[in-house]
């Protein structure tokens, strides 16, 4: 068995970063809220930039944005605004920062509706790409095709975060991730 080409063909530096979420996240299935909405927010400031950069930054990302708890950042002010805005450790793109605030309370109000944002996913599942990133630009702020296809492929709800020879699509398939399953 083989691991994905993108991972095989790193320098040992970048595959270093790279392995520990390609081993142990990358197309797993999350359960956690909060846990989605930080793959959605990391996966909105990834866009024009390279994976390894927001990988380099997530920590500082559960830092400035209160470890994504969906409560607090929906909470936040403009003073928490600014603050994103300053901090280097992060990706400071004012819509970018807007996008997270705003996604925090449009989760919120999912969680209302349908008890959690996982279940939201799950209600709509399954669907193709082209559907799922028609409802998230109806639904969320900076949710292009790109991020959709990405977030959903790193969180198990599409096809395509590993291929069949790679040792962790093999892990993957015995948990059973969503887009495995047909309702």
């Amino acid at each position: 068995m083989s691991y994905c080409s993108a991972i095989e063909t790193m320098s040992a530096e970048k595959k270093a970063l790279h392995k520990a979420y390609h081993d142990h996240l990358y197309g797993f299935p999350i359960d956690n809220d909060n846990e989605l909405f930080c793959r959605l927010v990391l996966e909105i400031n990834q866009a024009g930039l390279s994976w390894e950069t927001i990988l380099k930054k997530e920590t500082t990302f559960r830092l400035a944005y209160n470890n994504f708890d969906i409560d607090t950042v929906a909470a936040y002010t403009e003073a928490d605004r600014e603050r994103l805005l300053a901090d280097a450790g992060i990706i400071r793109n004012k819509l970018k920062v807007n996008a997270a605030i705003e996604n925090a309370k449009t989760i919120q109000l999912l969680q209302k509706e349908h008890g959690s944002f996982k279940n939201w996913l799950e209600l709509h599942h399954p669907k193709t790409k082209d559907e799922w990133v028609k409802l998230f630009k109806k639904t969320f702020k900076f949710t292009g095709g790109e991020i959709v296809n990405e977030f959903l492929m790193s969180i198990g709800m599409l096809p395509g975060a590993h291929v069949t020879s790679c040792p962790i699509y093999k892990e993957i398939e015995t948990i059973g991730p969503l887009w495995m399953k047909v309702k």
